[in-house]
């Protein structure tokens, strides 16, 4: 029985960490810690374990591993803090707010000898799976270009607040472009099993507003044109201003047809093949903020495959090393748009 521990507890460990952990037979929550003390004791109250009153005395007690929940500035202080104290990590999206931070955190995993796992789901989304099988098959021929998008209405739906910490630069840094773009980025890398080579990008602040009516000092959108090792071209466009269904989907325009994910409210995979035959699978679904926050389906299987990887001591493909790629295509994003430029990815 692997004994966790949650650090920080705001909405992703209320409706995701702390319910897929405790649904998971082979974990037992002991301790929770948050900077405000009343958060922890009642996730405590609701899951069991108890409430830490420091971060220090939480990693000096009897843990196996931990999730870092925390804001973003903190995902790679904390996550280094554990490693060294020899827990196996499981740390949120985006993994950290500077090259080298993401760099430090996985030095540190390899010399804990311990496991750095980033919450990039949409790698575990069996149309997302079963499309990358696919393609690399052959039977689709090569990836010409592509499409992928993940627009919401923004984090006041998740979290209830306007005026969240997601929203404020000095602590998350990133808006849209690293909270949702993150996971795109790494998806089209996943599935073509290509790298991105070079960024033109868009980033900006359209609408969202702040209680008082300022901006807010993060991107709420973020348009970017990704090259492929292969030549292929495509686009990721990421919101926080969809006021209307969430599009969670992508798209890819092969030489022998078309994969579609997740644009459909019944086929969450449809393969079109250039001589017309199309084939449609009934997977999955992707679970959106607003059925997370009002108590729909909990597990997105990161949980699941953090604590597998650590029972059979098996490297998971959500490996901080593996998540590299994808901040690194964030941080050019950055600079692209900065500098009104095509970027080459380091």
């Amino acid at each position: 029985m692997l004994k966790i521990g949650i650090i920080g507890c705001g909405k992703i460990t209320e409706v995701r960490h702390a319910p897929e952990y405790s649904e998971n037979p082979n974990c037992q929550i002991v301790g929770f810690f948050d900077m405000v003390p009343e958060k922890a004791q009642a996730m405590a109250e609701k899951y069991g374990g108890r409430a830490f009153d420091s971060l220090e005395s939480l990693l000096a007690s009897d843990l196996d591993a931990v999730s870092v929940c925390t804001a973003n500035i903190y995902h790679a202080p904390i996550s280094i803090l554990a490693l060294r104290a020899g827990k196996h990590v499981l740390c949120e999206k985006p993994m950290a707010t500077t090259r080298q931070d993401c760099e430090a955190m996985v030095e540190e995993a390899q010399k804990s000898g311990k496991f750095l796992m980033i919450g990039l789901n949409q790698r575990l989304a069996k149309a997302h799976m079963k499309a990358q099988e696919i393609l690399q098959s052959g039977e689709m021929g090569r990836v010409i270009t592509f499409e992928t998008k993940f627009c919401h209405p923004g984090p006041e739906g998740w979290t209830g607040s306007k005026d969240s910490w997601f929203l404020d630069k000095r602590i998350a840094s990133f808006g849209a472009l690293a909270d949702l773009g993150v996971h795109k980025t790494d998806l089209i890398y996943y599935i073509t099993g290509q790298k991105i080579v070079k960024t033109s990008a868009v980033v900006t602040t359209l609408d969202k507003k702040l209680p008082d009516g300022k901006p807010i000092s993060v991107d709420d959108n973020a348009f970017c044109i990704y090259t492929l090792e292969s030549g292929a071209v495509g686009t990721m466009h990421v919101s926080w201003t969809n006021y209307g269904v969430e599009d969670n989907s992508t798209k890819l325009y092969c030489t022998d047809g078309v994969i579609r994910l997740y644009d459909d409210p019944k086929y969450s995979l449809i393969i079109e093949k250039r001589n017309g035959d199309v084939t449609p699978y009934q997977l999955d679904f992707l679970t959106s903020n607003k059925e997370q926050t009002s108590g729909g389906r909990t597990s997105t299987g990161v949980i699941d495959a953090f604590v597998n990887s650590i029972i059979t001591n098996t490297p998971s493909a959500l490996s901080g090393e593996s998540a590299i790629h994808a901040m690194n295509v964030i941080f050019a994003n950055e600079e692209s748009a900065k500098l009104g430029k095509t970027i080459d990815v380091k």
